[in-house]
């Protein structure tokens, strides 16, 4: 069983994709529609821009999404296959969700450009500057995390915004709360507590507003039934039913990642490779540190696909 998964922010670097765009037309296609669909030269942004300019959300979640579409169109021209054969699920971190509904033929790539967009727009509006805060929690579970933030909440909303993997979880909410929160894990524990390099407090309840746009967004699009099924980050579970994908998208905004039981869930449904396609390899090492014997690849640049050709 094969599981093809896509990265979310945090992962984009200046100039990728570039060289796949240079090696394969069916990356360059892919990256020129974006640029169409958003009236924008987001690729001079990826190859030529600022480390900031690129890690704006507004610029990073579409060119993410772009990057994980090119690799998975050059993946199936390789090997002359949909996505059916090459995989039994999909999924992706957080944007990367997006990603998974692209290339399941959920909506268009067009679609998604401009919905991501508009997502990071929304996003980064829903709560100003500096008010919001996010942290990463080394060394501590769930359970302790959940007390860590109890306590914190006396300082303002503070939420589990990603439970990406066992000793590694990033809260989310208002800044007072959030560093309050620091404080407390490493009085309780936690190997390291620090505050992340975000331009917004994503994947908590100060991201209502945000929803609310997405809502609204989402219902005016039609939903397709995915070519196969796609793993939620709100559920960990899979699903094919167009209304149900739309709803996770919705409360996606505001709800957790629930990435380390995505992985518990392939882990449990036999799954033996896991395909990483875009910017990075953060998907592929947390699986591989989740599940024992489990293969992992990951095509980001033109010579990860060299045994293809």
């Amino acid at each position: 069983m094969n599981f093809i998964v896509f990265p979310g922010q945090g992962s984009q670097k200046i100039g990728m994709g570039k060289k796949l765009s240079e090696s394969f037309p069916e990356a360059k296609e892919v990256f020129d529609e974006v640029n169409d669909a958003l009236n924008l030269n987001l690729t001079k942004i990826m190859w030529e821009g600022s480390d900031t300019e690129i890690s704006l959300t507004t610029n990073a979640q579409p060119a993410l999404m772009a990057c994980g579409v090119a690799a998975f169109r050059v993946l199936s021209k390789l090997k002359d296959k949909n996505l059916k054969p090459l995989a039994d699920y999909i999924s992706g971190h957080s944007l990367g969700e997006y990603t998974a509904m692209t290339v399941s033929q959920v909506f268009s790539l067009k679609e998604c450009a401009v919905l991501l967009r508009l997502r990071g727009e929304a996003m980064q509006q829903a709560v100003p500057v500096d008010k919001g805060a996010m942290a990463a929690l080394i060394g501590v579970n769930i359970n302790q995390t959940i007390e860590i933030i109890e306590k914190a909440q006396i300082h303002g909303i503070c939420d589990i915004g990603n439970d990406n993997a066992d000793g590694q979880i990033v809260i989310s909410g208002d800044a007072k709360a959030v560093e309050n929160a620091i404080e407390i894990a490493k009085s309780n524990g936690a190997k390291r507590a620090i505050l992340l390099p975000v331009s917004a407090p994503f994947h908590c309840r100060l991201m209502q507003p945000a929803s609310e746009i997405m809502q609204e967004a989402l219902n005016n699009l039609k939903f397709n039934a995915p070519l196969i099924p796609v793993v939620s980050n709100i559920t960990a579970l899979p699903h094919t039913d167009p209304l149900t994908l739309r709803k996770n998208l919705i409360d996606q905004v505001t709800g957790t990642v629930r990435w380390r039981e995505t992985m518990e869930f392939a882990k449990n449904q036999g799954v033996k490779k896991i395909t990483e396609l875009g910017s990075g390899k953060v998907l592929t090492g947390i699986a591989k540190r989740m599940i024992k014997d489990i293969t992992s690849e990951s095509f980001e640049n033109p010579e990860d696909f060299d045994s293809l050709l």
